[in-house]
């Protein structure tokens, strides 16, 4: 416990934590949730379209969408860490935590998998492989997960 209390009292934990700024926790907390929107929101498109939602949309431009979901990624992962830094001694000894970056490498998991086992796979006129539909229920579940044990984090 006194590690976790010793990374509570750095500079940039105080900082984020306990200073007036809109600069420091509102925003970065802001941005966390912008960045979760961002990987969790596009990777349900491709889950959906994979799940049969709006065939008449061409799966293969949305392959596009990864860019932006690693971007939101890192986002979430620079923020991420600044918000458990400031409440070290909290969220580190909370099993939601753990729950929570369990869904989120499983995600990062699917959000691989998915690319390289659906998106290089694809048949001729689009025809999905095998694994298109489980790994969209993957995808889906994982992320829910996350967002739902990241939101308990604020209440448990």
């Amino acid at each position: 416990m006194n590690f976790l209390e010793t990374i509570e009292q750095l500079g940039i934990s105080t900082w984020v934590r306990e200073s007036p700024s809109k600069l420091a926790y509102p925003t970065i907390l802001w941005l966390h949730v912008m960045g979760m929107g961002v990987v969790a929101g596009a990777s349900s498109v491709i889950s959906l379209r994979l799940l049969g939602v709006s065939r008449s949309t061409p799966l293969q431009p949305l392959e596009r969408l990864y860019p932006l979901m690693w971007c939101g990624f890192w986002v979430n992962a620079v923020t991420g860490t600044a918000l458990l830094l400031a409440s070290a001694t909290t969220k580190l000894v909370d099993p939601t935590f753990y729950i929570k970056m369990v869904f989120i490498f499983a995600g990062v998991t699917v959000l691989r998998l998915t690319r390289n086992k659906v998106f290089r796979s694809l048949g001729p006129e689009g025809a999905l492989p095998e694994t298109a539909r489980p790994l969209a229920w993957a995808g889906l579940i994982c992320w829910l997960g996350a967002v739902t044990a990241g939101r308990l984090l604020a209440y448990i």
